[in-house]
């Protein structure tokens, strides 16, 4: 017990020295328990296989499968223009939306799709961020305590419940506590966390797609040549393939997409060949946008009988043309040693066979007017491909500067997709697979994250990536240690300090000490390491009590979902440390008294919903 005390002590001393990342941390703690002889081999490793480790897994894809195809932006934009640039309004807004958002999207993933957009908010709102990240970050904290999936202390204390052979907690159980601490949580921002949280000039302006699509529009002329045609009935054109007709070489015109569209087919029934090829079979009523000077686009109309569609682009219209939730655009910069200098490049036509196109073209801040550009270096160009292709160019061409991150652009398009569909679909079958308990909630996860994998809703190739693994491997990790407290007898000593000193007066006292003795964990170590620490204190405090330890189980819940005293305490408080201009006090400041009507609540409302 004596040898633990000190792997404990020092454990959460190097969390909270920072020095080293909290997996590795956890890593060392759990060799520790091997080395010195606490646990053996099997023990050791027995967080790798528990089913909480693999369900955080699984919730990690399907939350970056709802970010990618467009729910959280779409769901952050819904929250400021329904604001109406009023700064209160837009901080319930925010601060709700998060914590709904964060009942099935992860914490991080929700604070992460937000924060752009409540930025851009802010400084429309004529305020600064500060006065709306912390709300949103906190937001996203207590939306966690709406469902059992909402953040990992919750799967944490339901799992051991189970293991002991006891009813778990249901998918909404956890909102009967969740849905009052939100609204105290929303009451206390409207009408006190306002005053007190700080004023403080950013100047870091997160990129709004919608503004840098409209820059490059304007500033590349991209829309002054570009055109809709239709192939009619009498088009020489009809049933035969593009490359037939050699459009670049003989009329100096690309074909940059091309929409299917039989005029018996309603307009949802239409699709789309985004990069158009030599193969690509022309067919009647088919609408080819075109790039080109007017004079070959007049003379193409006319030799192959085509029908034009007048319509002028504006800057919207052409957005929605070339950006979806699988293409969309991007700035490349030619540095001088790149392969591009002094070689001539055709607008609208491909890099290679990497479906990237080009659109336009600038020098020195004016766009280039000529199809044929000989390339300086310098020059700056507009591109179109995949988000993907887009993401990776740099791994094919040395030397080019692709301003902002086009993953990152492509998680703020908010048009909806038949994938986007699938993956709210995938939501809602693991919210029913785990409200009438069809299947375990580790199967049901793998699952749903199966599906958004198969139908593409994220690229496989991307599947692991966006797995929090730093997250996962801390969780399992520091599970051993759980099981270390009990082998060794200290959670049962913890608890039995716990049930003498507090206990034996009342079980609200017991309650309470345990949500203090949490939250206080929580401010600096992560909130799944403190549930995984606490969980088993608890559950022993309680049966030795003889009392239900469903309460006290809740209580480590909502108590490892309160740090809101440092910026350290979990990720999301972390991400917006910077972004909102926040010391370390201001934390503090706004936390402390949210942190005491979440304690009070939950003394006041938990034994009488869960009773002892």
């Amino acid at each position: 017990m004596t040898v633990l005390l000190l792997i404990l002590g020092g454990t959460i001393l190097l969390f909270i020295w920072g020095k080293w990342p909290p997996d590795v941390v956890a890593l060392m703690a759990m060799l520790s328990l091997f080395f010195s002889g606490i646990l053996n081999l099997e023990e050791t490793l027995s967080g790798f296989s528990n089913p909480t480790v693999i369900m955080i897994a699984a919730l990690f894809i399907l939350g970056e499968a709802l970010s990618r195809t467009g729910w959280t932006a779409l769901a952050g934009q819904l929250f400021v223009s329904w604001a109406r640039n009023k700064v209160r309004r837009l901080l319930l807004i925010v601060s709700a939306g998060s914590s709904i958002l964060s009942g099935f999207v992860s914490n991080t993933g929700t604070v992460a799709a937000l924060l752009p957009v409540t930025v851009a908010a802010a400084w429309s709102a004529g305020t600064f961020p500060s006065k709306l990240l912390m709300p949103l970050a906190f937001g996203s904290n207590t939306g966690g305590l709406l469902t059992l999936t909402g953040t990992p202390p919750n799967i944490i204390v339901s799992n051991a419940l189970l293991q002991e052979g006891l009813p778990g907690f249901s998918f909404f159980e956890f909102s009967l506590i969740g849905l009052p601490l939100l609204i105290i949580s929303l009451l206390y921002f409207r009408f006190v966390g306002f005053r007190l949280l700080p004023q403080r000039e950013t100047r870091n302006k997160p990129v709004n797609i919608d503004a840098e699509m409209h820059s490059w529009i304007s500033g590349y002329s991209i829309g002054n040549d570009v055109y809709r045609l239709r192939i009619r009935s009498m088009s020489p054109m009809l049933n035969t393939t593009l490359g037939q007709w050699k459009l670049e070489g003989n009329y100096g015109i690309s074909v940059l997409r091309l929409r299917r569209r039989h005029p018996k087919l309603t307009e949802q029934a239409s699709s789309y060949v985004e990069f158009p090829k030599n193969d690509t079979e022309l067919r009647y009523h088919d609408i080819i946008t075109v790039k080109g000077s007017a004079e070959s686009v007049d003379r193409l109309i006319l030799e192959c009988k085509l029908g034009l569609i007048p319509q002028e682009f504006d800057k919207e219209e052409l957005k929605k043309e070339f950006i979806n939730q699988e293409v969309g655009m991007a700035q490349i910069l030619i540095s001088p040693k790149s392969d591009f200098v002094g070689r001539t490049l055709s607008m609208g036509t491909y890099l290679g066979n990497y479906g990237i196109q080009l659109l336009g073209a600038s020098r020195n801040n004016k766009p280039l007017t000529d199809h044929q550009i000989n390339v300086k270096a310098g020059d700056a160009f507009i591109i179109r491909g995949s988000w993907e292709n887009m993401e990776n160019l740099k791994k094919t061409y040395r030397n080019i500067v692709i301003t902002g991150s086009p993953e990152a652009m492509s998680k703020e398009v908010t048009q909806l997709t038949a994938r986007s569909y699938i993956a709210l679909g995938s939501l809602l079958l693991l919210i029913l697979l785990l409200v009438f308990n069809w299947l375990p909630g580790a199967i049901a996860a793998l699952l749903c994250a199966g599906l958004v994998l198969l139908t593409g809703c994220i690229p496989i190739s991307k599947a692991y990536n966006r797995i929090s693994w730093g997250s996962v491997i801390m969780i399992a990790a520091m599970i051993p240690m759980g099981l270390a407290l009990q082998k060794t007898g200290l959670a049962a000593a913890t608890a039995n300090s716990l049930v003498t000193y507090l206990g034996n007066w009342h079980p609200t006292l017991l309650l309470g000490g345990i949500f203090i003795l949490t939250t206080a964990f929580s401010q600096t170590i992560n909130n799944s390491a403190t549930a995984v620490l606490m969980a088993p204190i608890a559950l022993m405090a309680a049966q030795s009590l003889g009392l239900d330890p469903k309460p006290f189980m809740i209580a480590v819940a909502v108590s490892a979902s309160t740090a809101f005293l440092t910026p350290v305490g979990t990720t999301t408080n972390a991400m917006v440390i910077s972004a909102g201009g926040y010391s370390f006090t201001d934390y503090f400041k706004v936390g402390f008294p949210l942190l005491i009507l979440f304690l009070l609540t939950t003394l006041l409302l938990v034994p009488i919903i869960w009773t002892y």
